[in-house]
């Protein structure tokens, strides 16, 4: 290992082979379905989405193959129900988003409360059978952390969400999240696995080789040639990383119209090469002085990845915040969702840099997830029935070992006891 501490040694971990199995493995699938997804806590949003009495959203879990409602009642609480009508099993809210008084369903128009009761039932003579105080909408269990909005399938959950998250949770809580109320998503749905997607973003390894002319030169440079972290921490199942760049980067002659972005403010532009108005740094320092945040005070900080079991990363940067997502469909199918949070732009120039910012982005995203699919097809081949994981590769690693811990485990509590550290 050189002169770099070695991470999977720090979590404990062997430097063996991993099984192919379940990236790809119709049982395995199965297993994540029963014993990590329908019991671990899951993020589906923020609150800033449903500011107001009334708002809802609908979140897919098609893993377990539902659909919640996530809305916010008059008391200002937020709660989270099955969008499945009691009835006749109907879907009830079609739009992903809105306001509305009452859950009203299309077939039959039976009318929910924003507390979930059945509220209304055309031809009520009809069903004499029916308590409308208990044939309401099933109500998931729902949390809050940090304006994060969490829910669990699990009936009912045998830990806290504040439990789930240990201490991760107490190293973020508190965090500033600028912008919260302005996020730039984007989503796409690819043929590979869910932690094959999740891996692609679990290291930085890949930079020489997937960002040659985007971002690698602002990583990359004599004192760390191949992008290792500076700093890996694993939190039970839950883990964490601290990315640097390049001391000496500057624009080259070739990227002008980022030169001309940055001769506009350049307090703008942050060293991960993420453009914002400058009237936003003050807010993205306070979320920069946050204690748990480049705990090695690098100068050239880039970015700290937070990885929450099982499939949500924060990764708070000098330029901002962003999250991903990752939603398993079937083996070899996972739903991307990615959302990067900026201020509303007030100028023609915080606007143009914002539109840099975004164009560099969507290009360094393609970069990143267009080896997904390729990596899924090598997988299913047959031809490695192993992977060969190194020391850039710890996070990964971990992962894996925690999701296998959590199905062997017989409940959360006892994955909770025994994090395998």
């Amino acid at each position: 290992m050189g002169n770099y501490k070695s991470f999977t040694e720090a979590s404990g971990l062997p430097f063996d082979p991993v099984s192919v199995e379940p990236y790809h493995s119709m049982e395995y699938f199965e297993q994540e379905r029963e014993k990590i997804f329908a019991r671990s806590w899951l993020s589906v949003g923020r609150v800033e989405e449903i500011p107001n009495a009334g708002d809802y959203m609908l979140r897919d879990i098609e893993i377990c193959k539902t659909q919640i409602i996530v809305s916010r009642d008059k008391s200002g609480a937020i709660n989270a129900y099955h969008n499945v009508c009691p009835h006749r099993g109907n879907l009830v809210m079609k739009a992903r988003e809105g306001n509305a008084s009452l859950f009203v369903c299309g077939y039959h128009s039976w009318t929910f409360g924003l507390d979930g009761r059945l509220r209304g039932i055309p031809d009520e003579a009809g069903f004499p059978m029916i308590d409308k105080k208990t044939c309401g909408l099933k109500r998931a269990s729902c949390e809050v952390w940090n304006g994060f909005i969490f829910i669990s399938l699990a009936e009912p959950p045998d830990v806290t969400l504040k439990e789930f998250l240990g201490d991760m949770g107490e190293l973020l809580d508190g965090m500033v999240m600028p912008f919260a109320d302005n996020p730039i998503v984007l989503e796409a749905t690819l043929q590979a696995n869910w932690k094959v997607v999740m891996d692609a973003f679990s290291e930085s390894y890949h930079v020489t080789s997937v960002h040659p002319t985007t971002i690698k030169d602002s990583f990359i440079w004599s004192g760390n040639p191949h992008g290792r972290a500076m700093e890996m921490e694993f939190l039970g199942l839950h883990r964490r990383s601290i990315i640097t760049g390049n001391p000496g980067f500057a624009l080259g002659p070739h990227q002008k119209v980022a030169a001309l972005a940055a001769a506009a403010d350049a307090s703008a532009v942050s060293t991960t090469g993420n453009v914002f108005g400058g009237e936003s740094m003050t807010v993205i320092a306070a979320m920069v002085e946050h204690p748990s945040i480049n705990t090695i005070k690098a100068d050239t900080w880039v970015n700290d990845l937070n990885m929450l079991f099982p499939n949500f990363h924060i990764d708070p940067s000098p330029g901002g915040f962003w999250t991903h997502q990752f939603w398993p469909i079937a083996p070899n199918r996972t739903r991307w969702v990615s959302n990067w949070y900026v201020p509303r732009p007030t100028t023609v120039r915080e606007r143009f840099q914002q539109e840099l910012y975004l164009a560099n982005l969507a290009e360094i995203m393609v970069e990143d997830i267009g080896t997904t699919e390729r990596v899924q097809l090598g997988i299913e081949s047959g031809a490695q029935p192993h992977l060969h994981l190194g020391d850039p590769d710890a996070l990964i690693r971990h992962s894996l070992d925690q999701a296998q811990r959590f199905i062997n485990a017989p409940s959360v509590s006892a994955a909770l006891k025994d994090p395998g550290q």
